[in-house]
């Protein structure tokens, strides 16, 4: 080899040499950065799993309480699924016992109450008592010819059919006495608000003691069954008539008592006046004859008394007439539109007739101990057929009654334009009519009640 590529070759090394040193600062360099690297990946999977693991104990608890959540829903689901079936069998049983179902309870039925149709609708209490007794009578005939009950034949007790027999007649005894216990008591206690009510015990009680007396075919007849249908809705309308006789038996007693004071009145009313005209009279006679002798100056007092004497005479007479006249004339009278707020409130009225002489005392009258404050008079009307506009008043407010069952109370619930109105159309004079009631005693009574609230 030459000097040449000796030279050649030694360049040569120095230049691998070169490189070998380069990449190793190089691999030293990468090396480097490849630790930091690692550091800091090392050190950001540190922090990553710190994390998780601090989730994980967030959230592994929560997933429990889910997972512990799930199976509590799913024991709720399955027991309310029970309940509805449960709730829905109780349904049922409810809805099948509705059926069977009686109200008593007296709060309930006046609820539900409905206007009672008369069946009979006798004109007297005495239909009623005779057709009742004759229902009963029918009831006593079926039970004596045992037609009350039926009940099967060919039982036989200790081997015996008569035995059997006698078995079978005792038991229809006692479902019949049982039959009529209960119907005797409801019949008793029938009244406008529970007859419905009563009427369904006594055929749920017909249905029941057939159903239990069944096994021996021992049952009642329906036709009994008709007759103590008929025998509480008999017994009921004979109470209603009976109390509509006994209201109409107190209103002919009141226009009995008035019918009396009016007469005692007019005895009073005419003694007052002859007693008046007979002193009158005889006053002007005194003077018809003080005036035959006297002198012409004592005359002109004379005929001054004498003048005033025959006025007053006049005024007598005119009494009189108007005494025969309310004597004779049963329809003259007065119609008196009254209220009592204290009592009833604002706009209602009693519309009611007197013939009485003083009509105020008749209002006197109403308002005793039975209410709390004195009526106030809003038109005191004399008319000389009272009877005919007292009974157009009515007719015209009808449908404003207060009580609508019992047509004799007079109290309406109207206004006072209403009533002015109705009596301007029947009646041909002016009359004057109180718009607001003085009510003293309850207004005052008001301002009582506010001060002792304020004391």
């Amino acid at each position: 080899m030459g000097v040449l590529d000796v030279l050649n070759v030694n360049k040569y090394k120095e230049t691998i040499q070169r490189q070998e040193e380069q990449i190793n600062l190089l691999n030293k360099e990468h090396l480097a950065e490849i630790d930091k690297l690692t550091a800091n990946y090392n050190l950001i999977v540190e922090q990553k799993t710190a994390e998780i693991n601090k989730l994980n104990k967030i959230l592994i608890p929560e997933l429990l309480d889910i997972d512990k959540a799930r199976n509590e829903l799913a024991n709720l689901t399955k027991q309310l699924e029970e309940k509805s079936r449960t709730l829905r069998t109780y349904e049922a049983e409810i809805s099948r016992k509705s059926k069977d179902l009686i109200i008593l309870n007296d709060e309930l039925l006046f609820q539900q109450l409905d206007l009672y149709e008369p069946i009979y609708d006798f004109a007297k209490s005495g239909d009623y008592k005779a057709k009742l007794e004759n229902i009963r009578q029918q009831q006593k005939i079926m039970i004596k010819e045992n037609t009350a009950a039926v009940g099967g034949t060919g039982w036989k007790v200790n081997n015996s059919l008569k035995q059997g027999e006698k078995m079978v007649k005792d038991n229809i005894k006692q479902i019949i006495r049982t039959f009529n216990n209960e119907c005797e008591v409801l019949i008793d206690k029938v009244k406008y608000n529970n007859i419905d009510s009563f009427e369904k015990r006594i055929v749920k009680s017909y249905e029941d003691l057939n159903k239990l007396n069944s096994a021996m075919n021992i049952r009642i007849n329906p036709a009994y069954l008709e007759l103590k249908l008929q025998e509480l809705h008999l017994a009921h309308e004979y109470a209603c008539k009976k109390q509509e006789e006994k209201e109409l038996e107190k209103e002919r007693r009141a226009e009995m008592r008035e019918a009396a004071k009016l007469e005692r009145e007019l005895v009073e009313e005419r003694k007052k006046i002859e007693k008046e005209q007979h002193h009158y009279q005889k006053a002007l006679d005194s003077i018809l004859v003080k005036m035959r002798t006297a002198s012409e100056d004592d005359k002109a007092e004379l005929v001054a008394k004498k003048e005033e004497l025959e006025k007053h005479l006049e005024g007598v007479e005119q009494s009189i007439v108007n005494l025969d006249y309310r004597e004779n004339n049963q329809k003259a009278g007065y119609v008196y539109v009254i209220s009592n707020i204290g009592a009833f409130g604002k706009d209602v009225y009693k519309i009611g007739m007197t013939r009485r002489l003083d009509p105020m005392e008749r209002v006197y009258e109403l308002g005793d101990a039975s209410v709390p404050f004195n009526f106030d008079v809003h038109a005191m009307i004399f008319s000389d057929d009272a009877p005919a506009l007292e009974a157009a008043l009515h007719r015209a407010f009808e449908n404003k009654k207060v009580n609508m069952i019992n047509t004799r109370r007079e109290f309406f619930n109207v206004t006072l334009e209403e009533i002015e109105e109705v009596v301007k159309a029947h009646f041909d004079k002016t009359v004057d009519f109180v718009k607001e009631p003085p009510a003293e005693q309850y207004r005052e009574s008001l301002l009582l009640k506010k001060r002792c609230e304020t004391i």
